[in-house]
Order: structure tokens, then C-alpha cells, then sequence
């Protein structure tokens, strides 16, 4: 069997696996594979075949991989609103308790209710932002 045949089939595996993968890296190989079939077709001797593919392979998941990488990762996704203050800190200006109480959240002073019902937390205390309910932060004492 010809070299050539043996990369074109190469090629196409490796083009084939990364429709199944979508990591860029199989296509990149595939690429390889397919410009090693030319280099073939040419006449080259096979260790020429060989170098072709290995310093192609390298070029591709050096240089362009990444820049693949870069533009397929998306940026992690923004909070906007009030689902933003989950996770905050919040300062307590009126006692909490699990019926009422009020906190500050980032300049802003809200409703709140303990998370842990049983709990009653003193103003001036440090509480971390559990859920938003409505109005309604519900928080939870910092340790």
C-alpha cells in the first residue's frame, strides 16, 4: 500500500474524531496527516513523510491551538442584579432574626431573615449573603 493512502486515512480518522471530540487538537493533526499526504504524493522518502507530520503536528498545537483555546473558552458568566449579592458579605443594622431584621449590602440596606430560623444575630455582627427572596436577603452569621 502506497504512504500516501496510509496519511489520507490518517487524515480522515483523525478529522472524523475530532467532530466527535471539538478539541481542536484532532483537527489540527488531521491537517498534518493531510499535508504529509501531499508530501507523499510528491515522492519523499518516508522518514521526510515522518518529519513533515511530527514538525506540522508541533507547528499546529503550539502555535494555533491556543488561539483556538482562547476564542472556544467562554468567560465565566456575570451575576447581574440581585443574584449578584449571593455570596456577599453584609453587615447586621438591626437585630436578624428568622422573621426580620435589617443588613447593609454594599451600600445598600436591605429586608433580611436568618437562614437558620433558630438563629438570632446582633447588630453590628458580619453575616454572609445565603439566598435572595424576594426583598428579602436571607443570611447567614460569618464564624
Amino acid at each position: 500500500m502506497d504512504s500516501w493512502i496510509v496519511w489520507l486515512i490518517l487524515a480522515a480518522v483523525l478529522g472524523v474524531a475530532e467532530l466527535f471530540t471539538l478539541t481542536a487538537a484532532l483537527g489540527l493533526l488531521s491537517i498534518a496527516a493531510l499535508l504529509t499526504t501531499v508530501v507523499a504524493l510528491v515522492g519523499l522518502p518516508p522518514a521526510l513523510q515522518l518529519a513533515v507530520f511530527v514538525i506540522a503536528s508541533a507547528a499546529g498545537l503550539a502555535g494555533i491551538r491556543p488561539l483556538a483555546v482562547r476564542h472556544i473558552k467562554q468567560p465565566p458568566p456575570r451575576h447581574f442584579g440581585v443574584s449578584a449579592l449571593v455570596g456577599k458579605s453584609a453587615y447586621v443594622t438591626a437585630e436578624v432574626t428568622g422573621r426580620d431584621g435589617r443588613v447593609r449590602i454594599g451600600g445598600e440596606e436591605w429586608s433580611a431573615r436568618a437562614y437558620d430560623e433558630t438563629l438570632v444575630i446582633p447588630a453590628g455582627a458580619t453575616v454572609d449573603v445565603i439566598e435572595i427572596e424576594g426583598a428579602t436577603a436571607l443570611v447567614y452569621p460569618r464564624e
